[in-house]
């Protein structure tokens, strides 16, 4: 049985890291309140941007929308795959990483296993934890972004978009996804994966469909869809890095939130137990001290 200078031992410990646990939660929701006000203001603009793409692609002509970043190559037996998943720098989150590895390695056994084993399916790690992952189990690794979310800033969604578009225009990528916590609420974060290039699917395209809004273009259509479909890229690329900023930050304030709550009621449990072996302990002086009384009275 555990002494009374043990057990007071612990019960310091845990109240201790309850305090440590309660700070973290706090600067977690610090952190949330702004990532909230970043993806809030980071939605309307890429749905915006995404609906003006499709109404100019839905009227464009089949050479307007040439380009492989539109409507990609054919698909054939040789197809390459690269998959950009979005962790976070650190722990301390709950099941925020683990549940978009299985996620991701589950789509990887159902979609594309065929490309993982002919070397045909190559990563791009964004974060910390996806980067340790991918490299430690021998994964092809395209480019590796860890470290991303103590400073985050567009000009990086703009450098890794530039990287995987270079990819994909030397033909060394024919398809290329992202795969993210999409933030819901503080406590939901739901993993999702989407199609970042091409931007529509080779058999998706009719040509001279008609869009729901007639534009007149102003210089040319080809002019504008340059223009815009980098553009829709790197907002797609850093919506995902704004969303998983924004469900880490949720994840592990609830985390936090959990921990403290445990150490609280471990710190509780220690204390009765304290209280208990102390009385216990005091009971017991007090029976020797009656019975050496008693011993005295008799001698």
């Amino acid at each position: 049985m555990a002494t009374l200078r043990e057990i007071k031992r612990r019960i310091a410990g845990v109240r201790s890291t309850a305090k440590i646990t309660q700070a973290m939660k706090m600067v977690a929701a610090a952190k949330l309140r702004r990532a909230q006000d970043s993806i809030n203001a980071a939605r309307p603009y890429a749905r915006a941007l995404e609906g003006l793409l499709k109404d100019l692609l839905q009227s464009a002509s089949r050479e307007s929308a040439s380009s492989p970043l539109l409507i990609g190559r054919p698909r054939d037996e040789k197809e390459r795959i690269i998959l950009i998943v979005v962790t976070s720098d650190r722990g301390l989150a709950g099941a925020f990483n683990s549940n978009l590895l299985k996620f991701t390695e589950a789509r990887i056994r159902d979609q594309f296993a065929q490309h993982k084993d002919s070397g045909r399916l190559s990563v791009v790690p964004i974060g910390r934890k996806a980067t340790d992952y991918f490299t430690k189990r021998g994964y092809t690794v395209a480019g590796k972004y860890p470290g991303i979310f103590s400073k985050l800033e567009f000009d990086t969604a703009r450098t890794i978009t530039l990287f995987v578009t270079s990819l994909f225009n030397r033909g060394e990528a024919d398809r290329v996804e992202i795969i993210f916590n999409e933030f819901r609420s503080v406590v939901s974060q739901k993993p999702a994966a989407e199609r970042l290039l091409p931007v529509l699917d080779p058999s998706g395209f009719v040509e001279g469909r008609g869009a729901e809004r007639d534009y007149i273009y102003e210089p040319d259509p080809i002019s504008i869809l340059n223009v815009l479909v980098p553009r829709h890229l790197e907002t797609m690329l850093w919506r995902a890095v704004l969303e998983s900023n924004a469900a880490e930050q949720g994840a592990r304030m609830t985390a936090m939130d959990s921990a403290t709550r445990n150490a609280r009621d471990l710190a509780s449990a220690l204390q009765l137990s304290f209280n208990k072996a102390r009385q216990a302990a005091i009971t017991k002086e007090i029976l020797e001290i009656v019975g050496g009384a008693e011993a005295l009275a008799k001698g």
